[in-house]
């Protein structure tokens, strides 16, 4: 099992339903369920950061390499666990991707109880990303008006979220500056050589409603093929959707390429797209993880590190589990990232 790094105990639920016996998908779909089901990752599921009406839309692909299938779903709401949603889109349907109120329409076909994703922590996220706005004028609507005392964001977060920790309200402020993209990406390789993946979403904080990020798309958030590998990413959607990510990887890893050169291969066409100009590289960060059919596997990312709120460097890392507990390796990265005060 390999995971990004936000699946430590979803490699570990995996790699137990593996040693069972159990479907390489059925694992991986029950390890990310586990992020779905979290309010403390705010990127994937219920507690995702919402779109910029304040909606939590939720993006899911998966793929089974065995019978070769693949199903997903995009700009799903409502349903807490859309991983599930595109297993049952593989399975029961013709069709490969569903999307927005006829995916939702689908899913309470099948019985996926509908619920409000929108937790208060991220519901003050968001709140506090409207206050932030500004006109030309400097004026927003959301924001107190000009004849109210002084704005401060922190004192006016406590008033409205009463119940919230001052670590809560740092981070809320955090993410209005440094919208987080996320995503949970898990790829699996049982003992008869079987494949299967599953990349999982709640998307870009603020986006623009049915904005339809990697995650959902065969071939860019996630590809897997039986005789070959796997690959899956997180990070910025777009850039990966305009490099095929995932396919590209797989293929690479077809004409021989190992699996760190196959997805730093990958991450360059995304630099040369921007003909290497690291001012606009720097804007962004994406990453991919890799598992060829032999039990091989990398995890590559375009910046060796990312400033965090507190001040310490955060290097990239993807989570492993090869049969026993489940652990943090470094990601292979192609670019070097100045830190702080540097």
């Amino acid at each position: 099992m390999i995971s990004s790094a936000n699946g430590l105990k979803c490699c570990e639920v995996a790699m137990g339903i593996l040693k069972e016996g159990g479907d390489t998908l059925d694992a991986v779909i029950a390890g990310v369920n586990l992020n779905e089901e979290d309010p403390g990752d705010n990127s994937v599921g219920y507690g995702g950061l919402p779109n910029e009406r304040g909606e939590v839309e939720l993006d899911a692909s998966v793929m089974h390499g065995p019978t070769r299938r693949a199903g997903s779903v995009a700009g799903l709401k409502n349903i807490r666990y859309p991983s599930r949603v595109a297993k049952v889109v593989m399975e029961q349907t013709d069709h490969i991707m569903l999307a927005g109120q006829g995916a939702l329409d689908f899913a309470k076909a099948w019985g996926f109880p509908e619920e409000n994703l929108l937790t208060e922590k991220s519901r003050m996220a968001w709140m506090a990303w409207m206050q932030s706005r500004r006109d030309g004028n400097g004026s927003n609507a959301w924001a107190p008006g000009i004849d109210a005392p002084g704005y401060e964001p922190q004192a006016l977060l406590r008033r409205q979220f009463p119940r919230a920790t001052e670590e809560a309200i740092a981070w809320a402020l955090d993410v209005v500056k440094n919208p987080p993209t996320g995503t949970i990406n898990c790829l699996s390789l049982n003992a008869k050589g079987e494949m299967s993946g599953v990349t999982t979403t709640s998307g870009l904080a603020w986006k623009i409603p049915g904005r339809i990020g990697d995650s959902p798309i065969i071939g860019a958030g996630l590809y897997v093929d039986q005789d070959v590998g796997a690959a899956g990413s997180t990070g910025r959607g777009e850039e990966n959707i305009r490099v095929a990510g995932a396919h590209t990887i797989v293929e690479n890893l077809r004409r021989g390429m190992s699996p760190k050169e196959a997805g730093l291969d990958c991450l360059k066409r995304i630099a040369r797209n921007f003909n290497g100009d690291e001012r606009k590289l720097n804007l962004f960060d994406i990453n991919f993880y890799v598992m060829r059919k032999d039990g091989a596997y990398a995890g590559v990312a375009l910046w060796s590190g990312r400033a965090r709120r507190g001040g310490y460097w955060a290097a990239p890392q993807f989570a492993v589990n090869d049969g026993g507990a489940s652990r943090l390796e470094a990601c292979t990265w192609l670019l070097e990232r100045k830190r702080q005060g540097n």
